[in-house]
């Protein structure tokens, strides 16, 4: 299975149980709507999103495909095969489609790619990549099989363009987009809410469409609201124009000079 263009996050679901059955109800309503990743990590309220996303795919974990991510401290060659089977119980699956290292850290990138890939040999992982890599730790990955690469990047920060995404591109590397909505800000944006309305959609599905826009391109949105979900997945069949894309880059102009990759 290839990743998916567009799939929903988990960061602080779970944290909050008043909250969760219509958190369950968001990641299963996605689904049906063929938002088809869901992406979680062992940091997020220390394991309770991976616990509550395994709630939510229970009887259809045909139809998902499932990211989660290895925080930098466990990130050794063994401390990756424990941290995944941890994660794997939570998930209540056998195995992960996509496992991620969260950020770059302490241990040594081929040590964490060796443990990577024995999982790979295992089962328990279908493909592994990266997240918060810049340009020159992509580098330091050599002729390793990383799937993708999870970055900062939307309308409004625009640095990745310069040096990540290409160097992704050159590598094969999926550019897999967090916060490609800015934190619900782009949606209140008068720019990208005019394009919205010319096309009948809602303005968070502009924003994730022209991240989506290139090949090789991805985003995780997160929402725990029906209306929401079903703006998000308007994106997966919107096209925006050359027009669109011209008042975009005008309102959001891409940065002039290279910068380190931005993170949150």
């Amino acid at each position: 299975m290839d990743i998916p263009r567009l799939g929903l996050g988990t960061w602080e679901m779970g944290d909050d149980p008043a909250r969760r059955g219509q958190e369950v109800a968001a990641l299963r309503l996605g689904l049906d709507l063929g938002i088809t990743l869901i992406d979680t990590a062992e940091m997020y309220g220390n394991g309770r999103a991976e616990t509550l996303v395994g709630e939510a795919i229970a009887g259809r974990r045909d139809e998902v495909f499932l990211v989660s991510k290895v925080l930098p401290s466990n990130a050794s060659r063994d401390g990756v095969r424990r941290a995944c089977e941890r994660s794997l119980k939570r998930l209540a699956t056998e195995r992960i489609d996509l496992y991620l290292l969260h950020w770059p850290g302490a241990h040594p990138v081929a040590e964490t790619v060796a443990g990577f890939e024995r999982l790979a040999t295992e089962g328990k992982i279908a493909r592994w990549g990266v997240s918060n890599f810049d340009w020159a730790d992509l580098a330091e990955l050599g002729d390793a099989r990383c799937a993708a690469n999870q970055i900062y990047y939307n309308l409004s920060h625009r640095g990745a363009e310069r040096r990540v995404i290409p160097s992704c591109r050159a590598r094969g590397i999926v550019a897999q987009a967090y916060t490609p909505l800015d934190q619900g800000r782009l949606a209140d944006s008068k720019g990208v809410r005019g394009i919205a309305a010319r096309h009948g959609v809602a303005p968070t599905a502009v924003a994730l469409a022209w991240v989506l826009r290139e090949p090789g391109s991805a985003a995780v949105a997160k929402t725990s609201d029906p209306a929401r979900v079903r703006g998000f997945a308007a994106a997966l069949t919107l096209r925006l124009s050359a027009g669109d894309l011209a008042e975009l880059d005008a309102a959001f102009p891409a940065p002039a000079v290279d910068g380190p990759l931005e993170t949150i």
